[in-house]
């Protein structure tokens, strides 16, 4: 299964290889980055493949909340076939 990780903060050193780790220690692989800094403000989007995930969704959801708010930072995951569904015309 493939998901959709957003992250939206304050710009700071580390945001990309903090969310890589933690994704990476729940052996998430990531297939696709965007990222870019507007002003003072980071803007990520990854497209993820959770196909070998060692945690519940529900999990890595919290466990990436939770690591977004010791950063300040707003982590979200979504399936992608659920934020296709909310982004179709």
């Amino acid at each position: 299964m493939k998901a959709i990780v957003t992250v939206i903060g304050k710009d700071t050193v580390g945001i990309i290889a903090a969310v890589c780790a933690l994704l990476s220690q729940h052996n998430v692989n990531v297939l696709d980055i965007s990222q870019t800094v507007l002003q003072d403000y980071f803007t990520m989007v990854m497209l993820v493949d959770l196909t070998d995930c060692n945690a519940s969704f529900a999990d890595l959801a919290a466990a990436l909340e939770a690591a977004g708010t010791e950063r300040g930072l707003s982590i979200r995951i979504q399936r992608e076939d659920i934020f296709n569904a909310m982004h179709k015309i």
